[in-house]
């Protein structure tokens, strides 16, 4: 973690408007008929994320790749999961609703009765390992490469990496400038991929020469994965230790 990082958070915060604003003018086809941007009508819930960052930088970036349904969706924060971030994070702020919203997934903010279970096991397991968020954030960060959520029009999830490959392009470009802006604001010893996806997106960036950090992965926490639903915590602290992020 390097100095030179000193105002961390003022570039997080502008790195993501630009971000927002990038992706609000894209449009994607079928079989994707609702795109909810949780970083335009969840704004203040975001910033106020992105302010909990170090200021000087962080020794470590986790990257997940995109916000779930009950998750950043609802709350604007990387794994989002509510009591996570009400309780642990202290962030409690109204959500909009997205201008085109799918009647079987609503926007309801912090209100939203439903539990991620990707992110009650993620901040659950910082939250063992921390005594505070604080303490957490004073060497670490946590941020998605892509901040849309693609829904196909039986309300069913549709992953960044299963558009067509003429959308994915632009976004993909967006999505590397956003995560590059990331890395030269926060300036990490070591990159983590949440999943093989977000390991992909983070060695594609870092080949690029932005900069320079140790490259690793842990097993994403969703619920879909086999292996994440057998001690996930257990394996994930042995993998972060392995890659030398915790002692």
């Amino acid at each position: 973690m390097k100095s030179t990082s000193h105002g961390a958070r003022k570039k997080l915060i502008a790195a993501a408007r630009k971000l927002c604003k990038e992706v609000d003018a894209m449009s994607f086809g079928d079989p994707v008929t609702h795109v909810y941007n949780p970083l335009n009508y969840a704004w203040d819930a975001h910033k106020a994320y992105l302010s909990l960052a170090n200021d000087d930088g962080s020794r470590v970036v986790l990257l997940g790749m995109n916000p779930g349904p009950w998750g950043m969706a609802q709350t604007g924060i990387p794994f989002g999961e509510i009591a996570a971030a009400k309780d642990w994070l202290g962030i409690d702020l109204p959500v909009h609703r997205p201008a085109h919203e799918h009647p079987k997934r609503p926007v309801e903010g912090f209100a939203c009765s439903r539990s991620e279970v990707s992110g009650r096991r993620l901040w659950g397991l910082f939250a063992e390992r921390f005594p505070t968020s604080q303490d957490f954030f004073r060497d670490h960060f946590v941020v998605n490469y892509c901040p849309l959520v693609f829904m196909e029009s039986s309300a069913k999830n549709r992953t960044p990496n299963k558009l067509p490959a003429s959308e994915r392009a632009e976004l993909d470009a967006a999505c590397d400038r956003h995560l590059a802006s990331v890395l030269k604001a926060l300036h990490p010893e070591i990159v983590i991929g949440v999943g093989a996806y977000a390991e992909e997106c983070l060695k594609r960036v870092l080949a690029t020469g932005c900069h320079e950090a140790k490259l690793g992965r842990i097993l994403h926490p969703s619920p879909a994965s086999p292996a994440a639903n057998k001690d996930w915590a257990g394996t994930v602290t042995k993998q972060l230790t392995e890659a030398g992020v915790w002692d």
